[in-house]
């Protein structure tokens, strides 16, 4: 592998994570080099940079591509295709979340709705499927959420993720409002004078530093 110490750590490192993410190692290989080039890398330069075969380099850009994590690119007075990983780690997570989504939340979700629309009979398949409304309820809860994630850009996601900590803060203090005034949760924020606290808190979530 002819690269500098560097990269080739890094290369190293995710073909070996990506046997545990369902990916070989070739094109987990392929994929690192791609992302931590500074410029697009045709076949050729992929082959001889990782010492890999041109049959192994271009199924793992088949592969890569039918995930949406590299681009081709076409060079003027050249007929070699040329590949290029997102610069923008987030459009990766995105593409990532999107795809995982359809290999493998989709079917399970489709199998749960068909199996929910059944009148079991025996007591066995009555509580196996009061078990699986429950995980039917979680991943469409999940899937809404990541829903709500790919429509937003990159900053606003980044905020967001900035925002755990104190989300969560105001989650607890509202928690604990309502269980000194014993309050129930259709209480809306602001309706009553006993929430001030919540409200002071969710404006320090929303206007606090990030």
């Amino acid at each position: 592998m002819n690269l500098p110490p560097l990269t080739q750590r890094f290369v190293l490192h995710f073909g070996e994570m990506g046997s545990r993410w369902g990916i070989n190692r070739t094109v987990g290989q392929i994929y690192a080099l791609l992302y931590v080039s500074a410029k697009p890398l045709n076949a050729d330069e992929v082959g001889e940079a990782l010492n890999f075969s041109r049959s192994n380099v271009s199924m793992g850009h088949k592969e890569l591509q039918s995930w949406s994590l590299v681009r081709l690119i076409h060079q003027p007075n050249d007929r070699r295709e040329y590949f290029q990983a997102p610069d923008d780690v987030w459009a990766i997570f995105r593409t990532l979340a999107t795809e995982r989504r359809k290999r493998e939340i989709d079917p399970t979700l489709s199998m749960l709705r068909d199996a929910l629309m059944e009148q079991p009979s025996v007591a066995e398949d009555i509580h196996a499927q009061a078990r699986m409304k429950q995980m039917h309820a979680f991943i469409e809860m999940m899937t809404d959420w990541l829903d709500e994630v790919q429509k937003m850009d990159s900053a606003t996601l980044a905020s967001l993720m900035k925002m755990g900590a104190k989300v969560q803060k105001m989650l607890e203090l509202k928690d604990r409002v309502k269980q000194v005034f014993g309050l129930t949760p259709e209480v809306a924020p602001g309706a009553a004078p006993e929430l001030a606290p919540v409200v002071s808190a969710t404006a320090e979530v929303k206007n606090g530093p990030l």
